[in-house]
C-alpha cells in the first residue's frame, strides 16, 4: 500500500523529467553534428583505455529482481571492457550499489547514497564531477550510465547509455549534416562548458527518478506476490490443522468407545 501511494507521485516526478531530458539530448545530439571552431572535449572521440561507469540502484531492499538484474547487466558490460584490457572506474549512486561493488571489489572513485522519495541533482553532483573531472582531465575515455528504466508497474529493465563522448543523432535530412550549427553568444566555449554540464546532469538525475519509480512498482509487485505466497502457506497449514485436529478428534472418540465397550464387558 505504501509503495502504491509513492509509485503516484514518483511517475509524476519521472514524467516531469523526461521532456527536458529528451530536449536537451536532441540538442546536444546536433552538436555532435556541427563543426564549430571550438570543439568540446566533451564532442570529441578517443582512444578507450579507461571507462567510466555510472551505477544507479536503490537504497532499500524488498525489491524482487531489480537490483540483481541491474548488477548482472553492469557485471557483464565491465567484463566487456576488462577483456578489451581497458580499466573501470565506477562512480556508485544508492547503497546497494555501494555494498554491492565494495564486496564483489571494483575501483570506487565516488558515491552517493540516501536520495530518499524526490532526488535532487545537488545529491548527485559529487559523483557526476569525479567522472566529468576524470574525462576532462583525460583519465577515462569513454563515461557509461547504468540505470533502471520505468516501462510498466509490471516491468522494469536495465538500460545502458553512454554520456561521454556525445553520440550524433540522426537528423534525418542527410544534406544538412555537415553544415548544422548554431550561432553561439556570448561564444561557444562558455556556453557549450555550461550546457554540455546541464545535460549530463539531466541524464543522470533522470535516471535515478526512473529507478526512483521502478524501486516503487518492483516493490508493490514483490510485496502482492509475498502477501499471495503468504496466504497461500496459512490456507495449506489451517487444512493441515484441521486434519490434524480431526484425527485427534476421531481417535479420542475411538478410544473413550473402546473404553466404555471394555467396562461393560
Amino acid at each position: 500500500m505504501v509503495a502504491a501511494t509513492k509509485i503516484r507521485k514518483a511517475r509524476v516526478q519521472m514524467e516531469a523529467s523526461r521532456p527536458y531530458a529528451q530536449r536537451i539530448r536532441r540538442v546536444i545530439g546536433h552538436l555532435a553534428h556541427a563543426n564549430p571552431d571550438y570543439k568540446h572535449p566533451f564532442l570529441t572521440e578517443r582512444e578507450v583505455k579507461r571507462v567510466g561507469f555510472i551505477i544507479i540502484s536503490t537504497d532499500r531492499g524488498l525489491c524482487g529482481g531489480l537490483n540483481v538484474n541491474l548488477f548482472k547487466t553492469a557485471i557483464g558490460e565491465i567484463a566487456n571492457w576488462r577483456e578489451q584490457h581497458v580499466e573501470v572506474d565506477l562512480a556508485l549512486v544508492g547503497a546497494k550499489s555501494v555494498q554491492f561493488f565494495r564486496r564483489l571489489g571494483g575501483n570506487v572513485v565516488g558515491t552517493a547514497t540516501h536520495l530518499g522519495d524526490k532526488p535532487q541533482v545537488n545529491d548527485l553532483i559529487g559523483s557526476i564531477k569525479i567522472m566529468l573531472d576524470s574525462y576532462s582531465a583525460g583519465t577515462i575515455d569513454r563515461l557509461f550510465l547504468i540505470h533502471n528504466e520505468f516501462v510498466s508497474t509490471m516491468s522494469q529493465r536495465p538500460e545502458v547509455s553512454t554520456l561521454l563522448p556525445v553520440s550524433a543523432i540522426d537528423l534525418g535530412d542527410e544534406s544538412l549534416q555537415d553544415h548544422w550549427d548554431y550561432i553561439y553568444e556570448p561564444d561557444a566555449e562558455e556556453l557549450l562548458d555550461d550546457i554540455l554540464m546541464r545535460y549530463i546532469e539531466s541524464q543522470v538525475y533522470r535516471g535515478a527518478v526512473e529507478n526512483f519509480a521502478c524501486e516503487m512498482a518492483a516493490k508493490m509487485v514483490a510485496m502482492k506476490s509475498a502477501t499471495d505466497n503468504a496466504g497461500e502457506i496459512i490456507d495449506k497449514l489451517q487444512l493441515a490443522y484441521n486434519r490434524a485436529r480431526q484425527g485427534a478428534i476421531t481417535q479420542e472418540i475411538s478410544e473413550i468407545v473402546g473404553g466404555a465397550a471394555a467396562v461393560s464387558g
